[in-house]
């Protein structure tokens, strides 16, 4: 039977079409989705959404209209999801991550193992950085069943793109529930600061203002400095390890944007996250929300749920047959995913 999504729901933004589509590719069902991203400045599909639905596309042998750049309006008919060796190119800076975490969930539940290689950004602002997928969100993806190794190969930050990165996947027949409690005591902690073709000099004050503002010390500091990509960027990672999970809080170098007042941008939801007893970060709690609605159980405590997460809940209810119940927990907000 036909879902039919209304694009400008909730915060009306790029990850209504990239859950649809996964959950299209997982369950089977056929999707018309209008008023794609009605909620952003160009509304309609970029190519970081097109390469996702092209990818769902190649993934689940599925019929498609309307897979051009600027569309506001596709129809997707998944088939069968077919394992094997693929590669997509967002053919800009748009997030090869995001492109990633599409297809994902379809490829974890295949019939056999795949490997993927992706071109694009691969540290973007709005977006998972591949620090954050690999450290952050696979490790509890795979605390699921699925086994799932990435490798970045190429740095790519706006505007210039041209990153590079492969996946490994090893699926499993059924996923199994996670349950995420109150954080425990913090076991590591780093600031990283990534150059890329840009002074070290910006990476220095940037992992000495976020050590001082966090009052931690200085070995806790590292300055990663590359050449091997297409342009410039820096990014400011905050890294908080605890016992079953860890979260990276990032910000992004911009043109007219100090060292000092980017580290402070991170610093500030690392902050957050450290006043709580939450298991994940505000974002971190929005990517977890599809996986374990796959599990059909499961439960996690986040910071905060944002209009994004709740925009993701009224896409995943369209098509699995379970309920979100967020209740007040101390200094967090406890997530369960109950069968309906």
């Amino acid at each position: 039977m036909l879902i039919q999504i209304d694009g400008s729901l909730g915060e009306g933004g790029g990850q209504i079409l990239r859950t649809a589509l996964s959950l299209s590719l997982v369950t089977g069902r056929p999707i018309q989705i209008d008023d794609i991203r009605a909620g952003r400045q160009k509304p309609g599909l970029l190519r970081q959404h097109l390469t996702a639905v092209l990818a769902a596309a190649e993934i689940g042998h599925a019929q498609v209209e309307g897979a051009v750049l600027g569309s506001t309006s596709i129809h997707f008919v998944p088939g069968p999801v077919k394992a094997g060796e693929y590669r997509f190119a967002v053919g800009s800076a748009g997030s090869g991550t995001l492109v990633f975490q599409t297809i994902l969930p379809a490829l974890m539940l295949a019939p056999g193992p795949s490997t993927l290689v992706i071109e694009g950004g691969t540290h973007n602002d709005a977006a998972p950085p591949f620090p954050f997928l690999e450290r952050a969100f696979l490790p509890l993806v795979e605390r699921m069943g699925p086994r799932i190794q990435v490798r970045l190969e190429r740095p790519g930050f706006y505007p210039a793109g041209g990153g590079r990165f492969t996946a490994e996947i090893q699926p499993v027949d059924r996923l199994r529930p996670v349950h995420l409690g109150e954080r425990s005591e913090t076991t590591g902690r780093r600031v990283v600061a990534i150059v890329a073709n840009l002074p070290r000099e910006i990476a220095e004050r940037e992992v000495k203002t976020a050590a001082r503002l966090l009052e931690w010390a200085p070995e806790t500091q590292v300055i990663e400095s590359t050449r091997d990509s297409a342009g410039p960027g820096n990014v400011v990672m905050v890294e908080v390890e605890s016992r079953g999970v860890a979260e990276i809080f990032t910000a992004f170098g911009k043109v007219g944007l100090s060292a000092e007042r980017v580290a402070k941008v991170a610093v500030q939801e690392a902050q957050e996250y450290l006043g709580s007893k939450a298991a994940a970060g505000e974002h971190l709690a929005d990517q977890l929300l599809l996986p374990m609605a796959l599990t059909g159980a499961g439960s996690f405590t986040a910071v905060k749920l944002n209009r994004h997460a709740q925009t993701n809940m009224e896409v995943i209810r369209r098509f699995l047959p379970v309920r979100f119940e967020c209740s007040e927990a101390g200094t967090c907000v406890m997530v369960a995913v109950r069968p309906e």
